[in-house]
């Protein structure tokens, strides 16, 4: 909100953003605008929001007056208001000088002024380029009594939730579970996944149930050397992990032994594989390699009969 006390203290407000998304890590920074008309200076203060990452600066720009061109630096003194010419007698007290009323040394430099900052303006604040976006109402009615300017259509600067890019999880790349990998992408310090601990319970061993369904299967493939490979594929009805082992082939040639480590294994289609998607008959696949189910065991066959209905 705008505010008037005396003349001296008359200043108005604008919106503006800076945009530096061009270069190496920028983005658009909200910023607000004052304008003194007392004595021409501008004063920009950046808008922080919460859990930003921005330190909270005072301001972004000191009150002055901000030059249009604003080529090389100076040096300390060679910009100054009034210019010496001659200094008679000793330095300190008792000396006197001449000062140049023609100011001939003077710098001349074009700055800012309320005429130049309306909406869709770029100021240039000693190297960034800043847009006006908006202003509040006291500095629309200013242009409309002075300049006799009508109030133009703000520019929308701030960003929407849509614009804002979407998290991308990277491929997985094998190396433990899926979920893990996930999790480490989700937040900065990396949690377990959860587990359903009340399944894990229901369908755990208990005794000489084991809920373990195994089954006999074969490679999906024309290759002669893996046409008579042999595995057999375990669903782990505790936590819906599959794993798949190679029993021993004398002179095969084949190193025997675990296939896939036990895990959740993620379908073509998405979602995991569970023990519904098995059965005698079915082709699946995993880790790209494409798997024909010859046969199952009698716990197998057993379990399926007496929960066919599930």
């Amino acid at each position: 909100t705008s505010r008037i006390s005396i003349v001296s203290k008359q200043w108005y407000q604008r919106r503006v953003r800076g945009d530096n998304s061009g270069e190496m890590f920028g983005d658009v920074r909200e910023l607000v605008l004052h304008y003194f008309l007392a004595d021409d200076t501008i004063e920009i203060r950046e808008v922080i929001r919460a859990n930003s990452g921005r330190d909270a600066a005072p301001k972004f720009l000191h009150r002055s007056k901000v030059p249009k061109d604003v080529g090389a630096l100076h040096k300390p003194g060679e910009i100054t208001q009034r210019t010496v010419l001659n200094v008679f007698g000793p330095m300190g007290h008792g000396g006197r000088y001449i000062l140049d009323s023609l100011k001939t040394g003077a710098v001349q430099k074009e700055f800012y002024t309320d005429a130049d900052l309306t909406i869709g303006a770029k100021v240039n604040v000693w190297g960034r380029e800043v847009t006006i976006c908006d202003m509040d109402d006291f500095t629309a009615h200013h242009y409309v009594t002075r300049y006799g300017r009508e109030k133009s259509t703000p520019i929308h600067y701030k960003q929407t939730e849509a614009a804002k890019a979407e998290r991308e999880i990277p491929p997985y790349n094998g190396w433990g579970s899926e979920e893990d990998s996930r999790a480490n992408c989700l937040k900065l310090i990396a949690q377990a996944p959860k587990r359903d601990f009340i399944k894990f319970m229901k369908k755990d061993r208990q005794g000489l149930d084991s809920h373990v369904l195994r089954y006999f299967a074969r490679l999906d493939t024309n290759r002669p050397i893996d046409m008579d490979r042999c595995f057999i594929i375990s669903a782990f009805l505790s936590d819906d992990t599959i794993s798949v082992f190679e029993p021993e082939k004398r002179n095969s040639g084949i190193v025997h032994g675990k296939f896939i480590e036990r895990s959740k294994i993620a379908k073509e289609g998405g979602g995991y594989y569970s023990a519904e998607d098995l059965y005698v008959g079915a082709v699946v696949s995993f880790r790209s390699h494409k798997f024909v189910i010859t046969d199952a065991d009698e716990y197998a066959k057993t379990y399926a009969e007496k929960h066919k209905n599930e």
